[in-house]
């Protein structure tokens, strides 16, 4: 059952909605920020200093977050972002670091403008935009994890080499379409598995391999505290194990801790309308929402 303050929330945004069109993603011209000589792409809907930032997952791009743009257009500032390697960003030879992709985060909000924000990262974007709160902490009014970990599943080494190799090969977009078709739920729409398939199967193979790799890296995964809000929106899943919010909850203290039925990993696609509630909650008490 939907909390009362989220059906206020889910009662405003289609008021909004009623109200006025909002400019669709597609139509908000592509941006370029630049980082070690690379360009890094962006769309920027909005104007202000203060932003929600929308960081995608591995193999994925900006349009994984295209059904939270007519939730929030016009009411917040929104900045969604290719990281370097994805979708129209650069894909220069190096490696492919949270680190390096914090940095391109902090590239584009300067070409913004931006001066602060909640970042919200979806699968991989989680430790990016964790590591983005390490880096530059002071710019971060929140953090939000879309079925994205905080901590690593394993640090085997034996298990992280049998799990990268496959999408070492040949077979690497066989392989990525398996993945994906693991993180759906079977009543999940088969439209939107075969675009999120396609679109994670045309990533570069170098690109993704290397970020995979580094997702793994314990170091990545320190527990150091979060002492901004942060939100976790999780599809209820075996996966997330029955100590994880425990692990979660002590790592940040201020955590708005969140599960949902009936969704698979691209639970922000599969059924946008109570997550996007929940973020709206989330930034409403931030005071970022409109």
């Amino acid at each position: 059952m939907a909390r009362p303050h989220t059906l206020a929330v889910l009662i405003l945004l289609a008021a909004g909605v009623a109200r006025a069109e909002p400019p669709a993603l597609d139509q908000a011209p592509s941006r370029f920020a630049t980082l070690d000589g690379a360009r890094v792409h962006y769309k920027s809907l909005g104007d202000g200093k203060q932003a929600l930032v929308l960081v995608h997952g591995w193999s994925c791009d900006h349009t994984f977050w295209r059904a939270q743009v007519p939730a929030f257009a016009g009411k917040v500032r929104l900045v969604l972002i290719d990281l370097p390697g994805f979708g129209k960003s650069d894909k220069p030879d190096v490696e492919y670091t949270m680190d390096y992709f914090a940095r391109a985060v902090d590239a584009v909000l300067r070409d913004a403008g931006v001066e602060s924000a909640v970042l919200a990262g979806h699968s991989m974007g989680t430790p990016v935009v964790r590591q983005y709160y390490r880096l530059y902490p002071k710019k971060v009014l929140g953090l939000v994890a879309v079925d994205g970990a905080f901590r690593t599943f394993t640090t085997d080494p034996a298990q992280i080499e049998q799990f990268l190799a496959r999408f070492q090969g040949p077979d690497f977009k066989e392989n990525v379409g398996k993945f994906v078709d693991s993180m759906f739920p079977p009543t999940a729409p088969a439209e939107l598995k075969q675009s999120v398939k396609a679109a994670m199967q045309s990533a570069d193979q170098r690109v993704a391999v290397s970020a995979m790799k580094e997702m793994m890296n314990a170091a990545v995964c320190k527990d150091d505290k979060i002492d901004v809000p942060v939100q976790v929106l999780l599809a209820k899943s075996p996966f997330w194990a029955t100590d994880y919010e425990a692990y979660v909850r002590k790592l940040a203290p201020q955590v708005d801790y969140r599960t949902f039925d009936g969704v698979g990993h691209f639970l922000m696609l599969e059924k946008p309308e109570p997550i996007n509630a929940a973020l709206a909650e989330f930034l409403t008490r931030l005071g970022l929402m409109k």
